[in-house]
């Protein structure tokens, strides 16, 4: 019984080193952590350049093999990001992990769930909120621009998720689009409100699709203007109350009145 007893105490040691390997070529800091967290994000945009290219090569003969070869991509990368973690139902309950789970789901399934698949692009967004894609950005600035960053990320997503279902749903014959490109197309200019009327979508659901995104599309566009354009703010937490966006000038918090040492930007 004893010997038994060790090796179930080596596996489970040997377990714990390869989820602490995990968590720290995830969320580490040191050189071949970043080298790692790099290669992560490139093949996930390399991956997200796939999804939006999905429905001009679904009819292509290789489709089926790339999509599974994605599919396998991504269910490691999940897998992998559950060990990092330090609590894994925690993470399990991320609204991202859901959307990861459901993007898999429509890659083991390209046929059965087809008319799904633009809802792939989501991966962008999921992508945004990790904290591995902005980590080897932080030195160039990340704190100062990274609101306009999210809401970029997220009009990119909304224009991508309604091209692909303008497409997937009204690409038909006599519609008046004829490709993705068209899809694309319409999708910018009802999202900008400019209305060209070259292409408009048939029947009471294509009105409903055209107000939709507008709405939703013209308040993105704010957002984005809202964080390019207001009052520039430093990212330097108050040592009291822990606001930590202040003027670039700022002498004192202006939430609570303590004296300030921001460092100079070329400090």
């Amino acid at each position: 019984m004893q010997p038994r007893n060790d090796a179930s105490d080596d596996s489970g040691s040997a377990f714990d080193r390869f989820r602490g390997a995990l968590r720290v070529l995830y969320h580490g800091s040191s050189p071949a952590a970043l080298r790692f967290q790099m290669a992560v994000i490139l093949v996930d945009l390399a991956i997200i350049a796939f999804f939006i290219a999905s429905p001009v090569l679904r009819g292509q003969p290789s489709f089926l093999w790339v999509d599974y070869s994605v599919a396998a991509l991504l269910a490691g990368d999940i897998v992998m990001r559950g060990l990092a973690s330090s609590d894994a139902l925690r993470w399990l309950r991320q609204s991202t992990v859901f959307v990861d789970i459901f993007i898999l789901v429509t890659l083991l399934m390209p046929y059965t769930l087809a008319n799904l698949g633009f809802l792939r692009i989501l991966r962008l967004w999921s992508l945004s909120r990790s904290g591995m894609l902005w980590k080897p950005l932080r030195r160039a600035g990340y704190a100062t621009w990274r609101d306009a960053a999210h809401a970029a990320v997220n009009i990119l997503t909304f224009l991508f998720v309604v091209t692909g279902f303008v497409y997937t749903f009204f690409f038909r014959e006599g519609s008046g689009i004829e490709g993705y490109v068209d899809a694309l197309y319409f999708t910018v200019a009802t999202v900008t409100t400019t209305g060209f009327g070259d292409i408009v979508l048939p029947g009471p659901w294509g009105k409903l699709t055209s107000i939709a995104t507008m709405i939703i599309g013209i308040s993105l566009f704010v957002r984005l203007a809202q964080a390019m354009f207001r009052p520039r703010k430093v990212f330097f937490p108050c040592p009291v109350c822990g606001l930590q966006r202040h003027d670039v000038d700022a002498v004192h918090c202006k939430a609570c009145g303590t004296a300030l040492k921001i460092p100079d930007p070329g400090d």
